[in-house]
């Protein structure tokens, strides 16, 4: 008789806490213990796109400015600004007490450094950077930019939390190549990373920086405000199988789970020692990634006629299970809620799928069987069930799939080779970010049309109203151009749209200051 994973879990809380796999004991009462989602394959979070690559950064390094959970920047490494009569001037003074991890002081021509690696990776730095005449050092604390044209949206260029933050680095790692990964760890945040601890695959480690000083002003709120730390260490241990970590979290054996499966919830809430919240209402928007380069998705018509095969509740539903309080569909190319969302394009999305007729369309496209190769990270709790949904819809729709699962690390690598198939190419990918990710056209990588991102998707059209958009001043105006910015896009499908999830963060109530927003470690506090 099968055993489900539940009687696992159930099991297992019943076990000695030392009979757990891969679960590491407390060290002391000043150690936080933490699952993340996934490994941390990569440390550099201006290469990675990876959330958990970004999560590691927060901890790490700083932001000139901080972003609260209600999307408000303000000053965080900065003591403030100063902004010229005419706009075209920006002068960021960097406040007292900085220090890098290596004991050298934080100066301003290596925030100068961090802000040019970051703007080569990141779209939204890419257009403050095209704004900008020069970016230098004043003085070792004045960051100036004398701009070509005014740019009000520069604080919120840098200090987004979403995918790629504005991290910034001693001007020696920073001057290195933005598309190679960084190494070397040092940053000037309230921890410093443990090299030496690290255990590829299963453990990451950090201590309190004793010579940050965090602002006296204002209060912690996401990436915002003081970052205070009240444990000496945080050990990040990688839990593949999540019910194995709900199990360390009833034992004690570990605090606090990042992602925590929907369908576990009843036994965790059961459990009585351990909340459950949903950090960011904003959820998590999840993406069919399209290869603009390979066949036959370089077809528009064939993107375009793939959409009827596309169930949006489907997919949320393998993700986070049949609670409406936990998914929305129909969504477009902005997060569902936010100001730049609406409801253009969506009807293709409504009503039941007729497969015969998307088998259809897609031979009236020129769909002839080619083989699509479908990357799916097998070790993500979320990417792994999107990728079922994912190819079994494309074979219902008479599409040839072959399902490469991999491990999230080689997903994230092979989207950067714009091979044919032969030479270790991809037609497809699934995966997911947080909504802030999809707030507006400045933010959303994948919509640039530029090229440069994993799908190659270019658009002239696209980068017009992106410009228009970064104009426009007042709100009714830029939601105006996001409608003809989500038109464009269900005419060229950069990508597919498959639904938003949100998800629930579990802990134990022996642990208390959690902030909303996403995972950080300042405020976090024994109860």
């Amino acid at each position: 008789m099968p055993i489900s994973r539940r009687s696992l879990l159930k099991a297992a809380a019943a076990m000695p806490a030392l009979s757990l796999p891969g679960i590491v004991r407390a060290e002391s009462q000043s150690t936080l213990r933490f699952i993340p989602v996934i490994d941390l394959a990569f440390v550099d979070p201006i290469y990675s796109t990876a959330q958990v690559s970004r999560n590691h950064g927060f901890m790490v390094y700083d932001t000139l400015y901080g972003m609260s959970s209600s999307l408000q920047v303000s000053p965080q490494m900065l003591s403030g600004h100063v902004i010229s009569g005419d706009g075209l001037q920006w002068d960021l003074t960097l406040r007292d007490g900085l220090f890098w991890h290596d004991g050298e002081r934080v100066l301003a021509r290596d925030c100068v450094a961090s802000i040019r690696r970051w703007a080569a990776r990141d779209g939204f730095g890419g257009e403050l950077m095209e704004a900008t005449a020069e970016l230098s050092a004043a003085d070792d604390r004045t960051i100036r930019f004398r701009l070509k044209r005014p740019f009000p949206l520069l604080p919120q260029a840098l200090g987004k939390a979403a995918i790629n933050a504005c991290f910034m680095m001693p001007e020696r790692l920073a001057s290195q190549d933005p598309f190679k990964p960084l190494t070397e760890v040092i940053g000037s945040g309230p921890f410093r990373y443990l090299a030496d601890e690290r255990v590829q695959g299963a453990r990451n480690a950090y201590a309190k920086f004793e010579r940050y000083q965090p602002r006296t002003d204002g209060k912690p709120d996401w990436t915002a405000g003081p970052k205070i730390v009240h444990y000496d260490r945080v050990i990040w241990t990688t839990t593949p199988d999540a019910g194995t970590g709900v199990a360390a979290l009833q034992t004690g054996e570990q605090d606090w789970q990042e992602t925590t499966p929907h369908d576990l919830l009843p036994i965790i809430k059961a459990a009585g020692d351990i909340d459950t919240r949903i950090l960011d209402p904003r959820g998590y928007a999840c993406m069919l990634r399209l290869n603009h380069l390979q066949p036959p998705f370089d077809n528009p018509a064939v993107r375009r006629a793939l959409l009827g095969a596309i169930d949006q509740s489907a997919f949320m539903t393998a993700v986070a299970g049949t609670d409406p309080a936990f998914q929305v569909s129909p969504i477009g190319y902005f997060a569902p809620g936010t100001p730049m969302a609406s409801e253009v394009g969506l009807d293709v999305f409504r009503g039941p799928r007729d497969y015969a007729k998307v088998k259809a369309d897609l031979k009236a496209a020129g769909y002839n069987g080619e083989k699509i190769v479908l990357l799916v990270p097998t070790n993500s709790l979320a990417q792994k069930p999107l990728g079922e949904i994912a190819v079994d819809s494309l074979r219902k729709a008479g599409m040839n799939v072959e399902y490469a699962g991999l491990d999230f690390a080689v997903v994230l690598q092979r989207q950067l080779k714009k091979d044919p198939l032969p030479q270790g190419g991809w037609s497809a990918a699934v995966g997911n970010w947080q909504g802030i990710d999809w707030l507006n056209p400045a933010g959303n990588t994948n919509i640039r049309g530029e090229g440069k991102v994993a799908g190659w998707y270019a658009s002239e059209k696209m980068g017009a109203l992106r410009s228009q958009w970064l104009a426009a001043s007042e709100l009714a105006e830029q939601q105006r151009i996001c409608r003809e910015i989500q038109a464009v896009a269900f005419e060229e499908i950069p990508y597919i749209p498959i639904g938003l999830y949100k998800q629930p963060t579990a802990y134990r109530k022996a642990i208390t200051g959690i902030l909303d927003g996403t995972a950080v470690f300042w405020n976090v506090r024994p109860a």
